[in-house]
This record gives C-alpha cells, structure tokens and sequence, in this order.
C-alpha cells in the first residue's frame, strides 16, 4: 500500500510523489493523449509506486471526467486525484470522479496573489479566504482526503498566505499545496516560505505541505528539492518534466536526486527506481513528447560517454565518471546485436531490456517492422528499434495512415508524390506537386485530406550514424480557428515516407481534438487561465 488514505506519509523523513503528467502535463501544447494512453500512463505510475496520481481535471469535458473515473476504479494502491476550481460545480464533479477509487482526494486551488486577485480573480482578500472556507468544506464533505492549492503562492505575502492556509485547515484540508506556479522563486526563498508558513499557522501539523514548481527559470527540482528542506513531505512533478511552458519538476530527477545523495538529502520515497526510463519512453510516446539527449536520467546521452578521457576512466571503474549505473534507472545494458536473422525470441528480449513489454499484436506489427528495417539497414541499432516502437504506439489508433508513397525529385521541377492512405480502412490515391519533395508530398496529403491546418515545424535529424540511418522528422500543425496545436513524430529510413507519417500522426491527433470538441459542445469553455490550476 502506497500513502494511506488521510495522505500523510508513513515516516516523517518519506516524500510522498504526487504525479500531475496527467493532468497538469498534459496541459503542454500538443500533448493531448488518448483515453486508452491515460489509462496505461496511470496503470504504468501505480505499478511502480508514485503515491498521488492526479489523473484529470473532471470538469473540463466529459472525456477528462470519464478517464478520471476508470483510472480511480482501476487504481490499485495510489491515491486517485481529481483538479477542482474554487467552484462548485467543480467540486461536486470532481468528487463524483474520484468516488470509486480506493483512495480518494478532491484537490481544489484558488489563486492569492495580488496580482491574481486583480486581474483574474476580482476578488478582495477577504472575499478570497471566504471562497477558500466554503469549498474546501464542500470537498471536505465529499472525501475525507482534501488538498487545497494557493495558486501563485510564491508572489504572495506571507502574512495573507498564511492566512489562507490557516482557513483551509480549519475547514478540512489534509494536504496544503504552495505552489511556484509560474516558476518564480528561487530555492531559499522557497524553502524559507514553508518554513515561515508552517511556523505562522497554529495547526499546520494537521496538514502534509506540498510543493509544486514550474521550471520556468529552469530551477523547479532545485526549488522542489530546497521545499522539502523547508518542511514539505509531497512533491508534485510529472514525467520527463512534462508540463505547460517549461515544464514542471521532472519526477525522476527528484527521485533520483534522494536516493543518491541520501548524505545530504535525507529523505527517501516509494518510487521503483528501476521503472523510470520505461515510464519515461511511454510519456514520450503518448505524448509526442520527444525526451532531449542530454536529458538527466532518462535522456539517451545520461549514460552515453565518447570523451577519450571519460572512456578510459569509465573502463577502469565506471563511478570514475557515473553516479549512478544504467542499471539503477532500468536503462538497462546493451547485449543484443540486432538484425536482419534475429528471430521473434531474440526481438522480444532486446524490448524487454529496453523497457517495452508489447501485447501479442502490438508485438508482431512491431517485429514486422523491425524485419523490414533490418533489411534496409547494415546496423538495427537500440535508437532503431526505440524509434520504432515508439511510432507504432503513437499511431497504433489513427484514423488515417499511410499506405504507399512515390516521389519524383531531382534539378528540374516540379516534383511529383504519389500517395496511398488508409482512412477508415478505405484506401484513397492522389497525385500533386509541389515546390519540392516535401512539399508535394504534404500536397498530397492535402489533396486526400482537406484542412485549414498550418505548418507550425517541420524538423528532421537522424536517429543514428551512418549513411542509412533511420531519419526521425516531427512535425507540428497549428489549427488558425481553435488555436491548438499538434506535435507528431516518425523515424524512417526514408525521410519522405517519415515526413509523410509525422504530419499524418499530427493531422490525426488535430482530427481527434477538434471531433471531441464538437461532440462536448464546447461554447461554455472554461477560463484558460483557471484552467491552467497550480
């Protein structure tokens, strides 16, 4: 068992792990997932320890209500949390949301902050610390596990913040949340803010503080981390640091900070280590979300070395110049040599080491892909065979794929595409030009699928070296009438057939987005900026 249901944790020296990728991570341009992704990022978090899963915000549209409801009944030892304004109307669905799960928590925020309260809220301080009493009431009402938010604590006095956390308290809330919403402070400002808070409210021993930073300065764990020094016990973050604008904490930074440098961060929390790099690798693939390098922990550089220098020590003892091994994250070694004679068993291991485990139809689309690459290429390098399963995840659900494409280039134009899609099973052939080859091969895509969408980026680099190495191109697509955008991403040999599936995966997820807008009616949209919550 995880956190028990109050929220507290089960020592005073455990950081409980709140994880908002689904929530306030997928609140990041163009990472919309899919309720079937949502489900398997929750099943993914649960299994390997993450105390808090906020899975949604209810009452932003019925498909957020509905993913929130099936991951609080599937949940198996994480506390379930829903997102609720100081509304309530949001509240009562909320609560209606998380009402099956074995642990339940309404987590409800309102903004404090002088200039929130301004020019958002239009509220007074004391009209805020009313509204404050009466929802978290309400909630406290519905669920015994309440966490009340001051939305943009950080820019808030600490007289009125702890005024506020004072009130929240006294009607209910177990878990008090100060967070760094627009990534502000900085890491002894923070620490000192829990600790004169925590000082200035007479019960704030009845209440787990919490901290959630915004990584706007690029200091979120940092401040995260300078938190919990401060007195926080709940740390809110999301995979691969996911999240609006610059992210949010990368949970596993935070976690992996704790657990190596235990001599001066003495803390520890509830997280499988080993199964970072595998949830890292799904939210990236889920979301579209491509995971940079030099990432830490989790990035294909973290445990890459070519330095002469750093090989040579790395060969003489491997924490010459490595905190931690590949190992500790589930990064796993590199055994298999794969090719184009590797059987289905031999395919099967190299994806368990690198952290897939593929249902059986899953499993042969992708080794049949996997058999087609290698006979393209001298080399089906670990980068290949992550770049291919990380497509066929993405795309596994789009309505429109491709099927054929042939290209005529060359000096003299114009260039020609002729290209096959599959929509809805019903294969569709076009001609078109264009200024190039790319572009007569998004003409095409045009000419099959007619839409208003711009090209926002189009980006291509390649996975591996070599002269038949897989190119990786993402596309991103801008819709002029909503606003929103979409990011997708394909690897192939062929840079016209990857450019081709990348502005498809985009056009689809555009596609999704824009049919469930219409089916949820959107005309009474939610203030984007209440939206945003902590």
């Amino acid at each position: 068992m995880n956190a028990p249901a109050n929220g507290s944790a089960k020592d005073k020296d455990q950081v409980l792990i709140f994880d908002t990728t689904l929530r306030d991570g997928e609140q990041s341009p163009g990472a919309t997932m899919t309720f079937e992704e949502k489900l398997e990022v929750a099943e993914l978090l649960d299994d390997m320890g993450v105390d808090i899963i906020e899975a949604g915000f209810p009452i932003a549209s019925q498909g957020d209500f509905e993913a929130v409801s099936e991951i609080a009944k599937r949940a198996k030892k994480a506390t379930i949390a829903g997102l609720a304004r100081a509304i309530s109307g949001d509240i009562a669905r909320c609560g209606e949301a998380v009402k099956h799960a074995r642990f339940p928590r309404i987590h409800t925020f309102v903004s404090t902050s002088p200039i929130h309260l301004e020019h958002q809220m239009r509220k007074s301080e004391e009209e805020v610390l009313e509204i404050i009493a009466a929802t978290v009431a309400q909630a406290r009402n519905l669920c015994d596990n309440v966490e009340w938010s001051a939305m943009d604590a950080t820019r808030t006095s600490i007289e009125y913040l702890s005024r506020c956390v004072d009130a929240a308290i006294k009607a209910g809330a177990s878990t008090i949340n100060l967070p760094d919403t627009v990534g502000y402070s900085v890491p002894d400002e923070i620490r000192e803010m829990f600790r004169q808070v925590r000082e200035n409210v007479v019960n704030a021993d009845k209440a787990v503080f919490s901290a959630h930073c915004h990584n706007d300065l690029g200091l979120a764990v940092a401040n995260s981390l300078a938190a919990a020094d401060g007195g926080v016990r709940q740390i809110e973050c999301t995979i691969n640091g996911l999240g609006e604008r610059a992210g949010n904490a990368a949970l596993e930074e935070i976690v992996m900070a704790i657990k190596t440098r235990s001599d001066v961060l003495a803390y520890h929390t509830g997280v499988d280590a080993a199964k970072l790099t595998r949830a890292s690798k799904l939210v990236s693939a889920v979301s579209s979300f491509p995971v940079q390098y030099n990432k830490a922990i989790v990035g294909r550089n973290a445990f890459a070395h070519e330095s002469g220098i750093h090989q040579d020590g790395m060969l003489k003892n491997n924490r010459t110049f490595e905190i931690m091994t590949p190992d500790s994250v589930g990064a796993g070694k590199t055994s298999l040599v794969m090719g184009k004679h590797s059987g289905r068993h031999a395919f099967m291991t190299k994806l368990e080491e690198l952290g897939y485990k593929l249902a059986d139809n899953a499993f042969q689309d992708a080794f049949e892909r996997f058999k087609n690459l290698a006979d393209r290429k001298k080399h089906v390098y670990d980068e290949d065979i992550e770049a291919l399963v990380d497509e066929n995840i993405a795309t596994a659900e789009d309505r429109v794929k491709m099927v054929s494409l042939t290209v005529i280039a060359g000096t003299v134009g114009p260039q020609a595409a002729t290209l096959t899609l599959s929509v809805d099973g019903v294969h569709e052939t076009v001609q078109a030009t264009g200024n190039g080859p790319v572009d007569a091969t998004f003409n095409a895509i045009h000419a099959i699928i007619p839409h208003e969408a711009k090209l926002a980026l189009y980006q291509v680099h390649a996975v591996t070296e070599g002269t038949d190495a897989q190119a990786e191109v993402s596309v991103r697509l801008k819709d002029p009438e909503s606003g929103s955008s979409a990011t997708g991403r394909a690897a192939d040999p062929d840079t016209l057939a990857a450019s081709a599936k990348a502005y498809l995966s985009a056009l689809n997820k555009l596609q999704v987005r824009r049919e469930r807008g219409q089916q949820l009616g959107m005309t009474d949209e939610l203030d984007l900026a209440a939206r945003r919550g902590p």
